[in-house]
């Protein structure tokens, strides 16, 4: 098999679509299948860098982890990462090229990268044996339909077989599948293969009638029904998966190995990116993660992480507004620790200058850490690799902000004074020794008597969920006739649900 494929569309954002798209990959490699993730055009603030130094989302570089591959640009030819309601900058083949307005985008600009986005997908399929597709939000968005370049548009050039994924859990999943189905063309219908159920709980039996009645509607067959499954923890694309003040992902609690736990309080910011950063904390035992937004949440935490926005003058004032900016000033002067990654470790600095991302133009920082900031209008891209608390570390960097460092004592190219810390690296804590060694600094600031596990390894973990997705798939999903679609195509013959498109 060379070339194979398969989209994988959702009736909702947040429908399961990165997930199973992640499934379906690892358990396609596991059947000794070389196969490729691949999403058009992806909205998030949730991005990664990959080795050649291009800027994808993390949601990609994930499923690309799940099938065993280097991530590339070719993955995610275009990252749209908001900067307002109305406005995102457009990443193209992992680097910026500007920033445009929802009504400028859709307006002509997107119909422009239809054939880039095209030859990525072409390039992908004459590499691997199958390429694994992922839709964005809704193919039945029939505002958006004319210049969509990631869900029916790139399926009916490519003559991808479809398969969408409705989550049951939040209801109305037969309305969203038959609607989504009856709202297509007749030319994109003949792309939608049929349908998976995800996040079922009770009896599937219970569930059988309507799937069956679906059947007899749709001429389109069910090809599984996934169980809900908790404690995945796998990067999300579209925005945070918990709500304010909720423990961070579904984080499995295990017993701390000291006497105490470790509090981490992370200051849910405007235009949060890559809160994905305390996910290896949240994976430590006796670790307790929440998103907090009051000041009086910061009270009794060990450690506060400010974390990367995309909007870090935004970030400023808010943190300002709620009172967080004082807590954090009266946690620093009492000696108690305080993280800021990227946009965070700007916010924690004396003065930024901002012509770029806010045009705010000169803006004073919190004072905490002896670094100006000065904003470029190149981003920086890297992988950087260094040492901090005597353990290797390894990271990725993606900010405008060049820090200008003055003091303090190195750290990550960033600095330290006392219990405050600063970085533009994300994903360091994921270095297992040294969140370890960072973690034992921490609990010694905070008077805790908590101990890092000696075995975690947040890179097993991460395989651990990944193959976890694929059981869901291999034990819930019909394998046999997923293989068929993603060698021989769409199903010939599928009935017109009318009316069709408007």
């Amino acid at each position: 098999m060379r070339g194979g494929g398969l989209l994988v569309a959702g009736t909702t954002s947040d429908a399961g679509k990165s997930v199973v798209t992640a499934g379906i990959c690892r358990w396609l490699v596991r059947q000794g299948i070389k196969v490729a993730p691949f999403k058009g055009q992806n909205m998030s603030l949730n991005s990664f860098v990959t080795r050649e130094g291009a800027e994808i989302g993390r949601a990609q570089a994930m499923q690309a982890q799940a099938a065993r591959v280097e991530p590339t640009a070719l993955m995610n030819p275009v990252l749209l990462k908001p900067g307002s309601d109305r406005s995102s900058q457009v990443v193209l083949m992992g680097k910026p090229v500007g920033e445009l307005s929802a009504r400028g985008y859709h307006g002509g600009r997107q119909k422009e990268l239809f054939e880039p986005v095209l030859a990525c997908l072409e390039e992908l399929r004459s590499t691997y044996d199958a390429v694994i597709c992922e839709g964005a939000g809704s193919p039945a968005e029939i505002n958006l339909r004319r210049t969509d370049i990631v869900n029916m548009g790139i399926a009916r050039a490519a003559r991808l077989p479809v398969v969408v994924v409705g989550d049951i859990d939040r209801g109305g999943v037969f309305a969203q599948f038959f609607g989504t189905t009856a709202l297509l063309a007749p030319e994109d219908q003949e792309l939608i293969a049929g349908y998976l159920v995800n996040k079922f709980r009770g009896d599937v039996t219970l569930l059988e009638p309507g799937l069956d009645m679906l059947h007899g509607l749709t001429g389109r067959r069910t090809f599984g029904v996934l169980p809900y499954a908790h404690g995945l923890g796998i990067d999300e694309e579209d925005g945070l998966r918990v709500s304010l003040r909720g423990a961070v992902r579904e984080s499995v609690v295990a017993p701390p190995v000291g006497e105490d736990v470790l509090r981490v309080a992370v200051c849910a910011v405007p235009l949060m990116s890559n809160f994905t950063d305390v996910d290896a904390l949240a994976a430590e035992p006796g670790v307790v993660v929440r998103f907090v937004d009051r000041a009086e949440e910061l009270v009794d935490a060990d450690l506060v992480v400010v974390p990367g926005t995309r909007g870090t003058v935004r970030a400023l004032a808010w943190l300002r507004e709620r009172g967080l900016a004082d807590a954090l000033v009266r946690r620093a002067a009492e000696g108690r620790p305080v993280l800021g990654i990227c946009g965070g470790f700007q916010v924690l600095g004396e003065h930024i200058e901002d012509e770029v991302e806010s045009k705010a133009g000169a803006v004073d920082g919190l004072g905490l850490l002896p670094v100006r900031v000065r904003f470029a209008p190149g981003k920086t891209l890297a992988r950087p690799v260094g040492e901090a608390l005597g353990e290797r570390v390894e990271g990725y960097e993606i900010h405008h902000g060049v820090a200008d460092v003055r003091g303090g004592e190195p750290f990550l190219d960033g600095c330290r004074v006392g219990a405050v810390w600063g970085t533009h690296w994300h994903g360091s804590l994921e270095s297992d020794g040294f969140r370890r060694a960072f973690l034992r600094e921490v609990a010694a600031a905070a008077g805790r008597r908590f101990v890092p596990a000696p075995d975690t390894s947040f890179g097993a973990l991460r395989e651990e969920q990944l193959d976890r997705l694929g059981d869901l798939i291999e034990e819930h999903a019909d394998t046999d006739a997923l293989l068929r679609l993603i060698e021989q195509g769409p199903p010939k013959g599928l009935p017109f649900v009318p009316p069709g498109a408007p």
